[in-house]
């Protein structure tokens, strides 16, 4: 049977040679075109310029596609027949095998004469390196993993069932570039030579261990080094057709990262303490500590870190963190703070110090600094009341009340607060679009995000926050356990309590990672701030510390399905889509503040624990609990059905504090989460699969009766490459359906949870 049956399909036979592409081997020219049809499922002048920049002597396909295989899941078999169907006499893209603009008969007979297993004929793009999970896909693809533990392949032996069993070589390759990998296909291993292995036929045991002792993590002040992972397929040392690549493009494979809360490369300078002598600031509050690379004369100019105290602090409380993140290449500046009458006054001497540094730059040490630091780059780490006062001014320069000659608003890339107050409330202590982290101890006695006053409300700013969100939340952890001296105002259960020493390897891994993310674009440190801390944690922190990561992507990395901000109605999401509910009991849409001044449990108040916003707030959220198998099930409007713009699905969660069904658990709560698409074709993974599930509350007492203390919410984010796994044949270009499923063998059998903001995020 001809394979080119049309003049259209002819046209991409190579211009050179005259073979047609199924026998032919892949070049340059119009066989590129016929190369994007394979490698991407029919989206041909989408993918054809991806394609291009991969050649090392072969393109590189993905994962799975071909001629024919319209859902892109390595094979032409029944569902894109069903799909080609369904879009008959249409123009999708898709469907358009022959790129006639047309479904129609040429297309079918194109897919019939494909039918079965696509052919390897270039190396294929896929995800290998994996952390092993006790339920399925038993595989999950992620890319951190801390120097010493186990670094895991995994081929899915129903994506690839012929290479089930065989055995293979496998290389780990320090990351080339996707011109690099052009420019040579050789494989040279990190370790000194591959490693032999059998691939498991079992999709239930996937997971091989990869040997890899003696390598070492970390790339200048980078604390990940990057790794290209290497499936050779016919041991000739070559990276060609058939052969299995985690890493082709830019980003590497996987990342091998050192400690987080570890001294980085860089020996440290200090100028103890530097006065500068600026009208603008009380004469009291002048004072700077100031830490610095000893080397940054051969760094080149370095990104500028301010912190600012908080009440009863004081500016040489924060050695712990200056010395490290000077260590990892940055200037720190430690400041006094006027926080005695105010948040307004803090703001402004962290204004005016920010200021008054960078102009004196050529004098500060007797000018060691000068022409050294990025005025251009900014962070502001603020405590307590200070960091409630960086929220300020920023919002400051945001409304143009503050202006400097020496920074612009632009120049301050990342606030992170620790604890932070919110006196001024809503409109006044708002970091709007601004990367903004939050670090909070959960055993705080002075900040204690009481039901009470909005004020020890630490949460109420990380969400008026628009941009980048990240939280970091410690159980044991009190308020001054963030400085070095304050006062011991532990508030939690006895025996909690983590001290200082870890409670700051936290702080200084955490910072780091989100410094490192946000302003050098470093994404080998990523994972550390929203995967479980039971799957990932610092090499430092200890297996017993109980910290919840909160992640919520910038707007143009999201794609919302719900975030319970418009159609307040329990049975309609705020993107449009019906949604279905079953078996639940007591959903309530509401804003998470909590309306009385007790956590202890009433049905008069569904949002209860939660102290995230006061009532002139406009975060929203969505309770409900279960004591049998249940569902919500949300509808996806057509013009977000295409889940391939993104990376993750994720929801935030939390359990409902001292509520019978969270008292009755007391543990992680787990739930499955299922795609469904236009067809019927569905995956499940349950959320255990990632290592842990929704956090039960920190058993602090106090403010009524019962044990619990606020709703800790926490960020589930689903790779949505595990929803592919296990030869699923889901089309995530269309999935119709998101459904959440509790109880039964779906996971917890009770429980009350909090969610919020239902989104595909795309990176």
């Amino acid at each position: 049977m001809d394979r080119f049956p049309t003049p259209s399909m002819r046209l991409l036979q190579n211009p050179n040679t005259r073979e047609t592409a199924p026998g032919g081997k892949l070049a340059h020219g119009g066989l590129l075109l016929w190369a994007a049809k394979r490698s991407c499922g029919g989206r041909a002048l989408a993918c054809a310029v991806a394609l291009a920049t991969f050649v090392p002597g072969a393109r590189f396909a993905t994962a799975g596609g071909c001629l024919g295989d319209v859902d892109s899941n390595g094979e032409v078999g029944g569902t894109d027949l069903a799909a080609l169907l369904s879009a008959w006499g249409g123009t999708d893209s898709a469907a358009d095998i022959d790129g006639s603009g047309l479904v129609d008969a040429a297309d079918l007979t194109v897919l019939l004469g494909a039918w079965g297993r696509c052919p390897a004929t270039a190396p294929v793009a896929t995800e290998l390196a994996s952390i092993q999970a006790t339920v399925a896909p038993y595989a999950i693809y992620l890319d951190s993993f801390n120097v010493g533990a186990t670094v895991n392949l995994a081929v899915d032996p129903l994506k690839f069932p012929d290479l089930a069993g065989d055995v293979v070589d496998v290389y780990v390759v320090p990351n080339r570039t996707a011109a690099e990998w052009s420019a040579s296909s050789a494989l040279i291993d990190v370790r000194g030579a591959s490693q032999t292995v059998a691939l498991p036929a079992n999709p239930t045991t996937p997971n091989i261990a990869l040997t890899m002792t003696g390598v070492t993590g970390g790339n200048g002040l980078s604390p990940g080094r990057g790794f290209d992972l290497v499936v050779d397929a016919n041991r000739d040392g070559v990276l060609g057709d058939g052969d299995l690549i985690d890493g082709a493009g830019d980003e590497p494979g996987f990342w091998y990262v050192v400690d987080l809360a570890a001294a980085g490369p860089l020996a440290v300078s200090q100028i103890a303490s530097y006065d500068v002598n600026d009208p603008d600031i009380l004469d009291t509050m002048e004072l700077e500590r100031i830490y610095y690379p000893t080397s940054i004369a051969t760094l080149g100019v370095r990104p500028l870190v301010v912190i600012s105290h908080g009440n009863g602090h004081n500016y040489a409380w924060y050695d712990y963190l200056g010395n490290h993140l000077a260590s990892w290449g940055y200037v720190v500046m430690s400041h006094q703070n006027d926080t005695v009458p105010g948040i307004e006054t803090a703001s402004t001497t962290t204004l005016e110090h920010t200021e008054s540094f960078l102009a004196q730059l050529a004098t500060i040490g007797g000018g060691v600094l000068n022409g050294r630091v990025d005025g251009d780059v900014i962070v502001w780490i603020g405590h307590s009341r200070g960091g409630e006062g960086i929220a300020r001014g920023y919002d400051r320069l945001f409304d143009g009340t503050f202006t400097s000659p020496n920074y612009q608003i632009g120049d301050i890339r990342l606030l992170i607060s620790i604890a932070p107050t919110d006196f001024l409330g809503t409109a006044s202590a708002n970091p709007h679009g601004v990367p903004f982290m939050l670090m909070y101890g959960a055993a705080d006695g002075d900040v204690c995000g009481c039901p009470d006053s909005d004020i020890a409300d630490s949460f109420n700013i990380l969400e008026r926050a628009e941009g980048l969100r990240q939280s970091t939340y410690v159980h044991g952890a009190d308020h001054n356990d963030f400085n070095c001296c304050g006062f011991n105002d532990f508030a939690g259960p006895t025996g909690t309590a983590i001290g200082n020493a870890e409670a700051q390897d936290v702080m200084k891994a955490a910072s780091l990672a989100m410094i490192r993310r946000v302003v050098e674009n470093d994404s080998s440190a990523e994972e550390y701030l929203w995967r479980q801390y039971e799957s990932l944690r610092p090499i430092s922190v200890a297996s017993t510390t109980t910290v919840i990561n909160e992640w919520i992507a910038a707007p143009a990395d999201r794609i919302v399905l719900d975030n319970f901000q418009t159609n307040t109605s329990t049975t309609v999401s705020s993107s449009g889509g019906a949604v279905t509910l079953v078996g639940v009991a007591n959903e309530v849409e509401g804003l998470q503040n909590d309306n009385n001044t007790a956590f202890t449990w009433v049905t008069t108040d569904p949002m209860n624990g939660a102290t995230r916003g006061r009532t002139t707030d406009l975060t929203r959220a969505f309770v409900l609990n279960w004591t049998i198998a249940s569902s919500i099930n949300w509808t996806v409007p057509p013009d977000r059905r295409d889940f391939t713009q993104g990376k993750f699905l994720s929801m935030r969660a939390a359990q409902g504090t001292r509520h019978p069904q969270t008292i009755a658990l007391l543990g992680d709560l787990t739930y499955t989460v299922t795609l469904i698409d236009e067809l019927g074709e569905e995956t499940s993974l349950q959320i255990s699969a990632l290592g842990g599930g929704v956090e039960e509350p920190y058993q602090r007492t106090g403010f009524g009766t019962g044990t619990g203390w606020q709703n800790a919410m926490e960020t589930i984010r689903l790779p949505l490459s595990a929803f592919t796994s296990g030869g699923s044949a889901i089309d995530l270009t269309r999935i119709a359906s998101v459904l959440v499923q509790f109880g039964g063998t779906s996971g917890s059998a009770q429980g009350r949870l909090v969610i919020d903001d239902l989104q595909i995020e795309k990176k």
